[in-house]
């Protein structure tokens, strides 16, 4: 007998058990404008056109990076699909465009159908709350390439906008509020970093409790699943003049509030507007870690930011609140070339 497509590591019908534990997890994103189902060579979706006056698709791609390696230490794969959505559609919501669709890949070393179905009812689960359909993705077996138990996970999003009320930042003004969004953890950002500093240099346990006196393991601490934003941020674009959205990922607020703030400005931060979550502090004790270094790499507990007229800042808060994001203000925009700067 020759050689075969399973004796070389690939396993056929272990994929096509995985597909169908996982139709129907798919089918619950479907919004009206889908067509079809899943299993044809292309996501098919019916774009609304007539709800716009001069539409502009967004689009974003992005992965979960070194956090799925946490996911898979922890033998845990239910919620990091939420993370890869969430890297995603908060991009496309940064200029002002509603979450349509989504696709994904997953990559691993040997195709188990029970961890594909958690990690696409991660994705699914994200698909939910930020509002847009799952239509599509792919699984790919990589024996030789990834280790049995090694994963990948990345992800495509589009949205839409219209032209004329796309954010840019180019309004923002001196005499702006900035208005932070917090999150409860790293998102999927400073991962191989915390990593190091925890489990390498601090000589953690994943199974350990995450600081002395926690209920809970530093595995559960380091895969709380990332905050989706883009419905709160949504809803507020139709109340107020929201000048500037930043999705707050690698390079911390530094290095994405500079992103959307235009010639003549800068963004004051005063961090001691917020707590930032324990985590942290663990972080930044177990590796010697500089503030410094810390904020480049880190949100340290703020997942977004939007930039707002004064006058606007009291009702932004109630806005998001109402929308289930604990809102609170942590900076002003002042005259200045461009930079972020650190009270």
């Amino acid at each position: 007998m020759g050689d075969t497509y399973e004796a070389a590591g690939v396993d056929i019908a272990a994929g096509e058990a995985a597909v169908q534990r996982i139709k129907d997890k798919v089918r619950s994103t479907f919004r009206p404008e889908v067509i079809g189902d899943i299993g044809g060579f292309g996501g098919l979706f019916s774009f609304a056109n007539h709800r716009y006056r001069h539409p502009v698709l967004v689009s974003s791609t992005d992965g979960v990076g070194t956090k799925a390696l946490v996911a898979q230490a922890a033998d845990r794969f239910d919620t990091i699909g939420i993370d890869l959505v969430a890297m995603c559609v908060d991009d496309l919501v940064c200029q002002g465009a509603e979450p349509l669709f989504f696709l994904d890949y997953i990559a691993v070393g040997k195709l188990d159908p029970d961890h594909i179905e958690q990690l696409v009812e991660g994705v699914a689960e994200g698909c939910r709350q930020a509002g847009c359909a799952l239509i599509g993705g792919e699984m790919a077996e990589h024996p030789g390439a990834m280790d049995p138990g090694e994963f990948d996970l990345v992800g495509f999003s589009v949205g839409v906008a219209e032209r004329d009320q796309l954010i840019t930042g180019d309004h923002v003004r001196a005499g702006d509020v900035i208005i932070g969004l917090p999150s409860p953890g790293l998102r999927s950002n400073g991962y191989s970093l915390a990593r190091h500093a925890l489990l390498e240099t601090g000589g953690r346990s994943l199974d350990g409790p995450a600081w002395d006196g926690a209920h809970h393991t530093l595995a559960e601490e380091l895969l709380v699943p990332s905050v989706i934003y883009a419905p709160a941020v949504l809803a507020l674009l139709d109340q107020v003049d929201v000048r500037a959205v930043a999705h707050i990922t690698g390079g911390g607020l530094a290095g994405n509030l500079n992103r959307v703030l235009p010639k003549g400005v800068d963004a004051a931060v005063d961090p001691s507007a917020w707590e930032a979550p324990r985590i942290f502090s663990e972080i930044r004790q177990a590796g010697s870690i500089s503030d410094d270094e810390m904020r480049k790499v880190f949100n340290l507990g703020i997942g977004m930011v939007v930039v707002v007229p004064g006058d606007e800042a009291y009702r932004t808060m109630d806005l998001l609140r109402g929308k289930g994001q604990r809102a609170v203000e942590i900076g002003r925009i002042e005259k200045g070339d461009g930079q972020v700067r650190f009270a």
